[in-house]
């Protein structure tokens, strides 16, 4: 009993391993590479956002080559260092320089968007870690998504609008730091720039869990429940 019950524990744990792992690959590894080597050993920006940009393209490759499908965040992540690359490049005038840090998260918004209009909605990886906890969740999550559940139909569409939600925060956020890379004294929005950016966080973390994360998270609820109930069935009439 005691040792089904440490290799339940060590599956669940292995299981939720799993689903952070690509959010470790493609967003976390580039970025930690990226401030490792510009603030740890000295590199320049642009050093720091090409080596960074290795293990995004790599897997963006492999997924094109081996699964023959684009891995979205990966891909993503490097259109992204891609841009900042170009961006790199425009100098001199610090109004200018301001508004290109925009570029970043009117690429992020953009791609979050197109994701949604392809029916491939990019912020599911990031959200579904914090959803599925057990086994029942992610045979619930499973069934929603291929359409078998009955409420299949209203959860990915608040799928899609948990997405939206995000693309249309982080293009909201780079048209305000654009704006105010122009009209602001260049002083004033070197730090306001920063809170413009915590605040489109907490904007997207606030209004996608209250029209997306949240609706979402109730259904899978309930579909887990239902599927519980479903099992145990068959025992009870026996």
């Amino acid at each position: 009993m005691t040792t089904k019950t440490s290799t339940t524990r060590t599956g669940r744990r292995t299981g939720r391993a799993n689903h952070f792992l690509p959010l470790i690959l493609d967003v976390a590894v580039p970025m930690g590479s990226y401030y490792l080597l510009k603030d740890g050993f000295g590199a320049s920006t642009f050093a720091a956002l090409a080596w960074s940009s290795v293990v995004p393209a790599l897997r963006t490759g492999w997924g094109a080559v081996r699964e023959r499908k684009v891995n979205g965040i990966a891909g993503l992540v490097l259109v992204v260092n891609v841009v900042s690359l170009m961006l790199g490049f425009v100098s001199g005038d610090p109004r200018l320089m301001l508004a290109k840090d925009s570029g970043v998260s009117s690429t992020v918004g953009i791609g979050i968007l197109v994701s949604v209009v392809l029916g491939r909605p990019m912020m599911t990886a990031a959200l579904k870690p914090f959803l599925v906890k057990d086994a029942a969740r992610e045979a619930a999550w499973g069934r929603l998504m291929d359409g078998t559940a009955a409420a299949s139909a209203d959860f990915r569409r608040k799928e899609r609008v948990f997405s939206a939600v995000w693309g249309g925060v982080l293009l909201a956020e780079c048209l305000v730091r654009i704006v105010g890379a122009f009209t602001v004294p260049v002083d004033t929005m070197v730090w306001l720039g920063s809170v413009v950016l915590l605040g489109a966080v907490g904007a997207g973390i606030v209004l996608g869990g209250a029209f997306g994360a949240g609706p979402m998270e109730r259904m899978l609820t309930a579909e887990a429940a239902g599927g519980e109930v479903r099992e145990s069935e068959p025992a009870l009439a026996a």
